[in-house]
């Protein structure tokens, strides 16, 4: 019989997460290939599509070894020659030398991504006309445009866009059935490097393929490979992320992971035969993903192998702010704000747990839940699904923070100090086109 000890540090785990005001929307642990916890945070569903981010550069690797695999290409093969007619008249040598090892690992010869969203129709081609600033091979700096070039590579070698491509050959294989889709550029190429949309558990299903030597499915030599040391990553800003960086992918303190904005992560760890698989948004707090990280690696994983559990699922919600219920303001009235402020405000009222204001938008609303999440639109955005939450802090200052939770996680965290002739705001934002205008600070006045 097991003695189910290790449910105990599984609790440390989610308490040490709510504890430090992390956002979770869900995680799977699994050891020696069973699976030992899982937790969906409400609103957030089993199966449903969880937009990824970086974890898509992971999948777009996979992709790449696999045509490696039907020698289509090698690790030597230089990106430029199978783009002839993206290049310039004179491309630089340093893109010429590139490889796709170094691709893979992230040693191209930009220090940033070359497009810009909202301006590049061809986000893949704008790679091969950008502005080398070193050699390539050389030293790491994360790129997205190289994911997005490497997607246009799948799609040139095997005429599929990169979500057919592992539809057919990973995704189906492993029985992933859950609704799944990739967002795309303008030119209609899928966003190889942040844009896949998919379901925790089928996330958690590629993660297990790999750590077991890709089951016949991934190549055994990449699924090997990919999760090694390929550069050093020592000048990264997070603790995590300085243990260098394998092909598409991050190393750890022990082992490897996918790893996407905001808390999208798959951490393998090989030695104890491990799989923890998270989805959150952490976008805003700088630390979010290292606190995730930490929990796991302090609280858990010291004890697998050592301890023992039943599976359990556990049912959770959202993270939501705290309100002190005996304080509170019914209502207000309207507060006018000046022609210039940092957030764009022309009006503000509260009328119970709802917000009405202006701003660059134009007139809307926000409703809150008091002390628990609201499902809602974000303010000015009806297709945008949102969760907000509010809180008082003290008599006269309220929190309100709220949430996108379609294809674009992101959110604002406000404070609003009410007096009797004035109201400030002060808002921090994640960065989306919807948080434009979420990020500042202003004061507005009652009519005199």
């Amino acid at each position: 019989m097991r003695d189910n000890r290790l449910a105990a540090r599984i609790q440390a785990f989610v308490d040490r997460l709510e504890k430090e005001d992390v956002n979770m929307h869900g995680f799977i642990l699994s050891v020696g290939g069973q699976e030992k916890a899982k937790a969906y945070y409400a609103p957030f569903r089993e199966g449903s599509p969880h937009r990824m981010y970086s974890v898509s550069k992971t999948m777009t690797g996979i992709a790449i070894g696999m045509l490696m695999d039907e020698g289509k290409l090698s690790l030597d093969s230089r990106i430029a020659d199978f783009f002839p007619d993206w290049l310039p008249t004179e491309p630089d040598g340093k893109l010429l030398r590139l490889t796709i090892l170094d691709m893979l690992r992230m040693a191209t010869c930009y220090r940033w991504t070359t497009y810009r969203e909202g301006v590049d129709e061809n986000w893949a081609r704008t790679f091969f006309t950008g502005t080398a600033t070193h050699e390539p091979g050389t030293v790491f700096y994360y790129d997205t445009g190289c994911s997005q070039a490497l997607a246009a590579l799948v799609k040139r070698l095997s005429g599929q866009e990169v979500i057919d491509f592992l539809n057919e050959r990973l995704f189906a294989p492993l029985g992933c059935t859950d609704e799944r889709f990739w967002l795309r550029d303008p030119s209609g190429c899928c966003q190889g490097g942040t844009g896949l949309c998919m379901s925790l558990r089928d996330m958690h299903r590629v993660a297990l393929c790999l750590l077991n030597g890709g089951e016949g499915i991934v190549p055994a030599w990449y699924a090997g490979e990919m999760g090694k040391k390929h550069i050093e990553t020592l000048l990264q800003g997070n603790e995590e992320e300085r243990y260098g960086y394998g092909w598409q992918c991050w190393r750890t303190r022990a082992g490897w992971a996918m790893y996407g904005l905001g808390g999208q992560l798959a951490v393998v760890c090989p030695e104890k035969d491990t799989v923890l698989s998270t989805i959150a948004d952490t976008r805003l707090d700088p630390c979010g993903v290292q606190r995730i990280y930490n929990a796991f690696f302090e609280e858990v994983y010291p004890f697998i192998g050592e301890e023992d559990m039943d599976s359990v699922t556990l049912r959770r919600t959202a993270h939501t702010v705290p309100d002190r219920g005996e304080y509170g303001i019914a209502e207000t009235g309207v507060y006018t704000f000046p022609e210039e402020n940092q957030l764009g405000l022309k009006s503000l009222r509260l009328q119970g747990n709802c917000l009405y204001y202006e701003n660059a938008v134009g007139q809307v609303s926000l409703s809150f839940g008091r002390g628990g999440n609201l499902e809602t639109a974000w303010p000015g955005w009806p297709e945008v699904p949102a969760l907000s939450c509010g809180g008082w802090v003290e008599p006269d200052l309220l929190r309100v923070r709220c949430y996108a939770v379609g294809n674009a996680p992101c959110g604002f965290d406000m404070l609003l100090r009410f007096r009797q002739d004035c109201v400030t705001v002060q808002c921090r934002k994640s960065n989306d086109p919807v948080t434009v205008g979420y990020d500042g600070v202003a004061t507005g006045y009652t009519a005199v």
